[in-house]
């Protein structure tokens, strides 16, 4: 896997914003997106370069690409085609390459997903977050669950690999509700769904609300934390019933369905993100990694006023990568990574938040749900 490379690609332009959300995307004027393409194909152009002169290995091969936002399919088709050809350009795109594009459903013309598929789009991931309208509609989203159902019916019978996301812990948000966005999500026959568990951040609109209090965007009708923590397992064990197996805390796909691209974040393999916000993890030549990403404010992107700070991975740091992204994954990691936090390993074993067989240790459904206390426990250890 560290012999290829992932590419990520950031498209921050939305029909309009969610109130969840703190991304750098936005409602931003549409003639902005020709400038916007075009400062991204010059960054493109000039990694190898900057890879070079800070000792970085960009590896030659891609063999996944994905367009996230904001809503990518925004773009005109010639925009596309433009980023395409700069990508080609600079790196060999295998013929057999994942390449996956964000959506809103309604929002990918048709003209546009006929380009795009010919220039190697095979997967396409859909913010559906709610099948039920009430949901949808108080955090901001533009579409109904009929038309989320018709949409991945859509791109389903083109031949597309076909996965979306949901949330739970939405704005009136309810058991019954969440039971029955889960059930219409298994009745699409999608390849993959996304099982986030609502985490409202200050900057988000919603956050703020919260923190105020407002009216507006229903924060007073945001379930608790323990309703959203019995949502997620419920979500667990209907996914899993209905022929989901989860690979990774939020991801549960058909068997062979499995995201290639977001595997790499998770086994620290490398990637290159261009656009505004894009975050990008390369290795030197001895094998050390090195962190870095763009800004997160359009003008200074878009005028090139905006300098990336590098951050060279040291080896207390690379473990705990090791340890918070491996074990975000079903499989686990190998017992011998965490060899000496041995006594915190053993204290959550027996609080059933991880498993221990065959020389692995994994989270438990439980604590998936606690990820973040195990993960803190378990890295406040001196190594």
């Amino acid at each position: 896997m560290r012999d290829s490379l992932g590419l990520y690609l950031s498209v921050p332009f939305c029909k309009a914003k969610c109130s969840f959300c703190n991304f750098a995307s936005d409602a931003f004027a549409p003639e902005r997106m020709d400038g916007y393409v075009a400062r991204l194909c010059a960054e493109i152009h000039s990694a190898r370069k900057i890879a070079a002169e800070q000792g970085l290995v960009i590896p030659q091969i891609v063999d996944s690409v994905y367009f996230g936002g904001g809503t990518p399919s925004l773009l005109r088709a010639e925009k596309f085609a433009q980023i395409f050809g700069a990508l080609h350009g600079e790196f060999d795109v295998i013929a057999n390459a994942e390449v996956t594009m964000e959506c809103a459903p309604g929002q990918i013309a048709e003209a546009t997903l006929a380009a795009t598929m010919r220039l190697g789009v095979s997967r396409v991931s859909l913010g559906v977050q709610s099948f039920v309208d009430r949901e949808s509609a108080a955090v901001g989203r533009l579409h109904t669950g009929i038309q989320c159902e018709n949409e991945i019916a859509r791109l389903k019978s083109r031949g597309l690999d076909v996965g979306f996301d949901l949330i739970c812990g939405l704005p009136h948000q309810t058991r019954e509700s969440w039971r029955e966005s889960l059930q219409r999500a298994l009745a699409t026959g999608a390849h993959h769904v996304s099982v986030y568990m609502l985490e409202v951040d200050e900057d988000s609109r919603l956050g703020r609300e919260l923190i105020g209090p407002g009216v507006r965007y229903g924060a007073g009708l945001v379930p608790d934390d323990s309703a959203v923590a019995e949502m997620y397992l419920e979500a667990c064990d209907v996914l899993a019933e209905g022929g989901l197996a989860q690979y990774e805390i939020s991801n549960f796909p058909r068997e062979g369905h499995q995201s290639r691209h977001n595997r790499k974040y998770w086994k620290r393999a490398p990637y290159l993100g261009f656009g505004l916000d894009a975050h990008s993890m390369l290795l030197d030549e001895r094998g050390r990694a090195a962190r870095f990403a763009n800004g997160d404010e359009l003008d200074a992107y878009l005028g090139q006023d905006d300098p990336v700070e590098l951050e060279r991975v040291a080896d207390t740091e690379a473990f705990e990568e090791r340890v918070f992204l491996g074990l975000r994954l079903n499989e686990g990691v190998d017992a011998g990574l965490l060899a000496d936090v041995c006594g915190a390993v053993d204290e959550m074993v027996r609080a059933g938040l991880m498993w221990s067989a065959s020389g692995r240790f994994g989270l438990t459904a439980r604590g998936r749900v606690l990820s973040s206390s195990v993960f803190g426990e378990l890295l406040a250890v001196p190594v």
